[in-house]
């Protein structure tokens, strides 16, 4: 098994790139979005891989963080969920907004990514949305970032047990709260926002 790959990048193609490892030329499919994808030909890139093998096929997928390899994981885990739709997953989302979506059932913004339909997003939130966290998966973000991002969560959450408690279902107060873009908000500034969205 190959844990990763580092080596200069000789070629990028529509979802993938080629990385030269003294000699070697191996064609890793990754995220449109990653970190080696988006840096130039020549440049020295590394990535974390995850070798998928079938019948009759042998791909590699690369990631520029532990984190997005974890989440891939997690998400090929999903029924249904191939490599293909995951990586297309994870370029249309950063791994914080990926982690939004789950865990505050935001099937509905998933469906942003090609071949991701309503279904398939409401199976990946039901499946996953306990084993994501706001704070973050395989990566230890710094104290600063999970203290921003145990704040957001927290308020985000304690907004959707107070809108139930007035008689949302839940459903309903986390589709509220998926239209509130804002950040680092109180909860009571969260609860506002949601009801406007529900009238």
């Amino acid at each position: 098994m190959i844990g990763f790959l580092r080596g200069a990048l000789a070629e990028k193609g529509d979802g993938y790139i080629v990385i030269d490892v003294n000699g070697v030329g191996y064609l890793v499919n990754v995220p449109a979005n990653s970190k080696a994808y988006l840096s130039p030909e020549g440049q020295e890139v590394m990535v974390y891989t995850s070798m998928i093998v079938r019948e009759d096929d042998m791909s590699l997928f690369g990631f520029s963080t532990k984190s997005e390899l974890d989440a891939f994981k997690k998400l090929i885990g999903v029924s249904g969920v191939g490599p293909k739709a995951a990586i297309s997953i994870l370029s249309a989302f950063t791994m914080e907004q990926l982690r939004e979506a789950i865990v505050f059932e935001d099937s509905k913004s998933l469906t942003k990514a090609n071949g991701i339909g309503k279904k398939t997003a409401e199976r990946i939130v039901l499946e996953l949305k306990d084993k994501f966290t706001a704070a973050g998966t395989a990566d230890s973000p710094s104290e600063e970032g999970a203290a921003q991002a145990g704040a957001f969560a927290g308020g985000r959450a304690e907004a959707i047990s107070a809108l139930m408690a007035l008689g949302y279902s839940r459903p309903e107060a986390t589709s509220a709260l998926a239209g509130v873009k804002d950040k680092d908000l109180s909860t009571e500034e969260y609860i506002k926002l949601a009801l406007k969205n529900l009238f």
